[in-house]
C-alpha cells in the first residue's frame, strides 16, 4: 500500500471513529431531551419556562453559533486548498464564535440564579440546566480542541495531518450546532410560547 492510500485509509478510520462518538452522544442527547420534556411541566414553587425564558440574547447566541458552522466549513475548505493563512484566520474566527456564545450562555444561567431560579428550584430547572449545561461542555470542549488545532496549524501550516484533524473536528462542531438548533427550537421558542 503507497503512501497516499494509507493516509486516505487513515483519514477515513478517524471519520468513522468520529461517527460513532457522535451516534454515542445522540444518545445522551436523546436521553436529555426525553428528561426535559417530561420534565418540563413540573414547576414546584419555580417559573414556567415562559416566565422564564428570555429570547433576545438566545437569539443573538444562536445566530453566533450558527455562524461558526459556516466559518468551520469555509475553514475546511481553505485548508483542503493548501491556504494556511485564510485556515488559520477562519478556525481563530470559529474559536471566537464559540467562545462568545458560551460566555453569553454563562451570563444568561447567571441572571437566572440571581433572580432565584436555581437547579434545585424545580424538576423544570434541574432539566434545563442539565440539557443546556451539557450543550455548553460540549462547546467548550470544541473551543478547546480548536485551540489545539490551532497550534497544530501554527506549527505543522497544512498537510495532510493537520487538514485530517480539521476534517474530523469539523463533523463534532456541525453536531454541536445541530443540537443547538434542536435545543434552541424544543427548549426556548416552544417554551416561551408555552
Amino acid at each position: 500500500m503507497n503512501q497516499h492510500a494509507f493516509e486516505i485509509e487513515q483519514q477515513q478510520d478517524k471519520k468513522l471513529a468520529m461517527w460513532f462518538f457522535i451516534a454515542a452522544e445522540v444518545v445522551i442527547f436523546a436521553s436529555l431531551f426525553g428528561v426535559y420534556l417530561t420534565l418540563k411541566s413540573h414547576l414546584s414553587d419555580g417559573p414556567s419556562s415562559k416566565e422564564m425564558l428570555e429570547l433576545k440574547s438566545v437569539m443573538i447566541s444562536t445566530v453566533l453559533l450558527l455562524s461558526s458552522s459556516f466559518t468551520i466549513y469555509a475553514c475546511v475548505s481553505s485548508s483542503e486548498k493548501g491556504k494556511t493563512r485564510q485556515t488559520l484566520l477562519l478556525l481563530l474566527l470559529t474559536l471566537l464564535l464559540g467562545g462568545v456564545f458560551l460566555i453569553m450562555e454563562s451570563r444568561e444561567f447567571i441572571h437566572y440564579y440571581e433572580k432565584g431560579f436555581e437547579l434545585d428550584t424545580s424538576p423544570f430547572l434541574s432539566s434545563f440546566y442539565l440539557l443546556v449545561g451539557t450543550h455548553g461542555m460540549h462547546v467548550l470542549a470544541g473551543v478547546i480542541w480548536m485551540g489545539i488545532l490551532l497550534i497544530h496549524f501554527g506549527v505543522k501550516g497544512v498537510c495532510w495531518e493537520t487538514s485530517s484533524r480539521l476534517s474530523v473536528f469539523s463533523l463534532y462542531w456541525h453536531f454541536v450546532d445541530l443540537v443547538w438548533v434542536l435545543i434552541f427550537t424544543l427548549v426556548y421558542l416552544f417554551g416561551k410560547v408555552g
